[in-house]
């Protein structure tokens, strides 16, 4: 991707708002040493090169832990994943939780007639709420920093869980739901951005893993943390829940102090010396460090060259005035969709609706549910839930450790294979068997065992995968807008999957297993002949 052949005349011209440095004359050599090219002619123009990430950092856990600058930045990338993660482990328990149903009888089977409905819509408010705070990230992101706007997504969090633990009544609750799904769509779409722009090369894919797994460890603890409190015998069985979900939105504003600015965020808006700065704190590397020298120039290269694209492409919207700023920002939500990016785009989005639709938030949600259909007891249902998670998250740790050596293709690639048969499979078992459970037990476990596999097989691919690409094939001009538009199609998928699913369960028993598998055969192909390495 990078040739040898870099002149001086590839390096980008001065501007107005990025004044031309000095020193850039005398720091292209170092540019030329790890083997980095500057192409004007196209939209990338410049990216790390596999020479310059090696030289700037090794890849592995180690690396993430040897500097604590990035595994905090690594911990908010983790934050929205984390925040979901726990409303999915509180909300799987409460809904079959007596002293949660005799506050909100709204959402009681046996007293009210449209409760599968009402679970449906209290379940899908947080996913419609993300879907407008991932919306409005781009914007903030871009014009107020990614750091400041993980703040604000903070913050939106926090209120969202003031106000349903202080529910009592359906419509708060609801409320409260829709507000704290705000913040977890602003975090989901900003943090795994800030966090490809501050880590070093060879260890973004592991960072950006993180945010698949930090999902499945908030599912985890939040779930035995609502286990242990079902057995308070007043509110405060799911008010505790709620009111503990907010206490790592409270470390990550008190931490975010402590961080950087993304280094890419500081040259886009002409704050050079700054995104030296924090480049210094990131990589640890002294001012006069050649590979530290190479990565700046890169960033600033690129910043320059991004901003005269813009104004290359939109000449008439360049003033100060707001008018033409809001005509700049929906002229830059519409390049999205330009033949430039649209592939691009499309990718993102595809792969946010498979790794919704393949079942993954039908199973954590409804999970008690689902074990009641292969006929076991209450306790049993929340043991397997609670096995179930345990696995998804074995499952992302491995990934941590192996998605930056084989890939992404690889682990989409086999995961649709046995998520598809795993589907098909517990169809067939329940298509069979589920007139009479208690005749065919063994039967039941073996479907509990497949569905066991796919969460494991979810977990290894399709759980971190779409979740680091967006950020990786979006250059850096559009990535807050790349990720924005891919996390959008997250959450409209995961708020149809949450809604759909209490009636598919009720209607269709194992023909919501075949809905499922459908889309697994469909990811497969897809993955197979449009999903590019990124590794």
């Amino acid at each position: 991707m990078f040739s040898s052949t870099s002149s001086d005349d590839s390096i980008p011209k001065p501007s107005e708002k990025a004044p031309r440095h000095a020193s850039d004359r005398e720091h292209i050599v170092a540019l030329k040493s790890f083997g980095v090219d500057l192409h004007p002619e196209t939209p990338m123009y410049v990216e790390d090169s596999t020479s310059l990430a090696n030289a700037i950092g090794g890849s592995g856990l180690k690396d993430i832990f040897a500097n604590s600058l990035v595994l905090m930045a690594a911990f908010s990338a983790c934050m929205g994943g984390l925040l979901f993660g726990f409303d999915q482990g509180v909300v799987s328990i409460i809904l079959t939780m007596d002293q949660f149903l005799s506050v909100f009888p709204e959402i009681d089977a046996d007293v009210s007639s449209g409760a599968s409905f009402n679970k449906g819509i209290m379940t899908a408010l947080l996913e419609l709420g993300a879907f407008i705070g991932a919306l409005q990230a781009g914007f903030l992101a871009d014009r107020y920093s990614r750091k400041k706007t993980i703040a604000i997504g903070a913050v939106w969090f926090i209120i969202g869980s003031i106000i349903q633990t202080t529910s009592y009544s359906f419509a708060q609750l609801v409320v409260g739901r829709f507000i704290g799904g705000l913040g977890v769509g602003v975090l989901s779409a900003v943090a795994p951005m800030y966090i490809s722009e501050c880590a070093p090369p060879n260890i973004r894919g592991s960072c950006l893993a993180l945010e698949g797994s930090s999902i499945v460890i908030g599912i985890v603890i939040m779930f035995y943390i609502t286990y242990a409190t079902r057995y308070i015998s007043n509110d405060w069985a799911f008010r505790a829940p709620f009111l503990l979900q907010m206490t790592p939105c409270i470390g990550l504003c008190i931490g975010l102090y402590k961080l950087p600015y993304s280094p890419r965020w500081l040259a886009s808006v002409g704050r050079d010396q700054e995104c030296l700065d924090a480049l210094v704190r990131l990589r640890r590397f002294p001012t006069s460090d050649p590979r530290l020298q190479a990565e700046w120039i890169t960033v600033r290269a690129e910043a320059v060259h991004n901003r005269e694209v813009m104004l290359e492409e939109h000449p008439n919207l360049q003033g100060e005035d707001v008018w033409s700023q809001i005509k700049l920002e929906i002229a830059s939500w519409i390049d999205m969709f330009r033949p430039k990016m649209i592939r691009r785009t499309s990718i993102g989005i595809v792969l946010m609706v498979f790794q919704q639709f393949l079942g993954i938030n039908a199973l954590i949600y409804y999970s008690p549910t689902l074990f009641e259909e292969l006929g076991l007891d209450y306790q049993m249902q929340l043991d397997m839930s609670g096995v179930l998670n345990i696995l998804q998250m074995l499952a992302t740790f491995v990934a941590f450790f192996i998605l930056d050596r084989v890939g992404r293709r690889a682990p989409l690639l086999i995961g649709s294979i046995v998520i598809t048969s795993c589907h098909v499979i517990v169809a067939a078992i329940m298509a069979v068997y589920s007139k009479d459970w208690a005749a065919h037990m063994t039967q039941a476990w073996v479907a509990v065992a497949f569905i066991f596999l796919f969460m494991f097989a979810f977990g290894l691919g399709w759980s971190p995968v779409p979740w680091a690409m967006p950020a990786e094939i979006n250059p850096s001009s559009r990535r807050a807008k790349g990720v924005a538009i891919t996390t959008c199609a997250c959450w409209a998928g995961n708020f149809i999957i949450g809604l759909i699913t209490p009636p598919m369960l009720q209607h269709l028993k194992y023909g919501t297993f075949l809905f499922f598998a459908a889309f697994g055969l469909l990811s497969g192909i897809w993955t197979w002949f449009f999903c590019p390495e990124t590794k």
